[in-house]
């Protein structure tokens, strides 16, 4: 059955992160390489906005945070109550927590934030979720921090102008708002100790513990033991059948394209595009049964 001719908006995140490229290249593949789409990136306010634009018929497809997808999903955390219509499509990058002060400051790890001026991450992203989620498992609230929710790119003109103490990002290393402080200012990435790894990864399971690998950002000559989770595509499932089918295998045959757009793609893999949070929409699911990733 051919597709219906069809224009959908893929909601990414702000443009100072990993998702709003990744969109854009996404969307670039869909329209050149599936006949009768249309697709184009928007910048929203990321994983949470976006799961509930695509519920509500705002966007059709979106990338979320595969911890954001899962609530969402099944009714947890934030998503209490309100099951959200969405499936997934494939898994894409990790994303890896990135606490981000300047080198001058007396701050050099999670405590010694306490009572100082902490960005969570813009309001409805999955960085904020991933804040909270991270401070509670640690046994801090909010009430510990003086918090400010800004985007990625509003944080680095908060850190640069001594605004904020901490900005906090969650994205696919390295990221570009980060790249830009960096590339003016010296800074440090605050390490969470193995301690505090294991008290989130154990509240949380499907965080991971990880090191920002060294040389990522100028000045960052370690690795920095952090967190990461993987991020998904997701859409509605009333996303057309073949629609689903053909945006999966377009994505897969010019997966180069993507990863010459930002090095985060290189992650993105068919074997490991199944391992979504939550069920595939079906025309996804027959995707990969025909090219053996899944019986």
């Amino acid at each position: 059955m051919p597709i219906e001719s069809l224009s959908l908006s893929i909601g990414t995140g702000g443009v100072g992160g990993t998702y709003y490229p990744l969109g854009g290249g996404i969307a670039d593949i869909i329209t050149k390489h599936v006949p009768g789409l249309f697709a184009t990136a928007e910048s929203t306010g990321a994983s949470v906005a976006n799961v509930r634009m695509i519920d509500g018929g705002e966007m059709l497809m979106a990338i979320t945070q595969n911890d954001v997808a899962y609530e969402a999903y099944y009714e947890k955390g934030r998503f209490e109550g309100e099951k959200l219509d969405i499936v997934g499509l494939f898994r894409m990058h990790p994303e890896y927590a990135h606490l981000i002060t300047l080198a001058k400051s007396p701050i050099n790890s999670i405590a010694d934030m306490v009572g100082k001026r902490v960005s969570s991450g813009a309001p409805g992203s999955g960085t904020e979720v991933i804040f909270t989620n991270m401070i509670t498992a640690l046994g801090y609230t909010e009430a510990d921090f003086t918090i400010s929710r800004l985007s990625f790119a509003e944080n680095v003109a908060a850190l640069k102008d001594g605004t904020i103490d901490v900005g906090f990002w969650v994205a696919g290393p390295p990221t570009s708002s980060v790249i830009d402080i960096a590339t003016t200012h010296d800074i440090r990435i605050i390490p969470l100790s193995p301690e505090e790894q294991e008290k989130v990864v154990a509240a949380y399971p499907y965080y991971t513990a990880g090191d920002l690998a060294k040389g990522l950002y100028r000045g960052v000559d370690e690795p920095v033991p952090s967190l990461y989770l993987a991020s998904a595509m997701v859409t509605h499932p009333d996303l057309q059948y073949r629609a689903a089918y053909e945006i999966v295998k377009a994505v897969f045959e010019n997966i180069d394209y993507l990863r010459m757009i930002h090095v985060a793609a290189e992650k993105i893999t068919l074997a490991g595009a199944p391992k979504v949070a939550i069920p595939l929409h079906p025309g996804a699911e027959q995707f990969y049964k025909d090219v053996g990733v899944l019986k």
